[in-house]
């Protein structure tokens, strides 16, 4: 079921499924992201399992620390990537570049019985806060999510 939350402003487009959210990490997420990060990553969170509680009639098996972080982590490797791109100008480098982003723009956040990599998520939930102080304060200012 595709969604579109309206958080301060922006569009957050996300897909619920039984165990399983889809978050699009497109221009209107990284806006979102510009500033307050964890405020924001926090709202996120809770906009999207009180969404899945009343559409499935039961909490989604995913703390809220672990969903913001493997957020926040496909955020910033699609970042990496993107600037990679605009700064090294090698054609088949940024053709394998350009597939990996691709399977970065949506994060598949599933609850462990569905996603094999919850257990990696569920350990480095425990560095949110250094996490999020890590991520680039200038998503939007390099332009690169078009």
């Amino acid at each position: 079921m595709e969604r579109a939350y309206n958080l301060h402003d922006h569009k957050i487009k996300v897909t619920l499924e039984p165990q399983l959210v889809r978050v699009y990490s497109d221009k209107p997420l990284w806006t979102f992201l510009k500033a307050d990060l964890s405020s924001r990553f926090e709202t996120l969170a809770k906009t999207i399992k009180d969404d899945y509680l009343g559409i499935f009639g039961k909490e989604l098996q995913i703390s809220n620390d672990s969903l913001i972080v493997e957020i926040l982590v496909h955020v910033y490797c699609d970042y990496l990537g993107l600037y990679f791109n605009k700064v090294v100008r090698i054609k088949f480098i940024q053709t394998i570049v350009k597939k990996l982003l691709e399977r970065a723009e949506v994060v598949d956040c599933g609850e462990r019985s569905v996603d094999s990599n919850r257990w990696v998520w569920d350990a480095l939930a425990r560095f949110k806060r250094p996490l999020i102080k890590f991520l680039p304060k200038d998503l939007n200012a390099r332009q690169l999510k078009q």
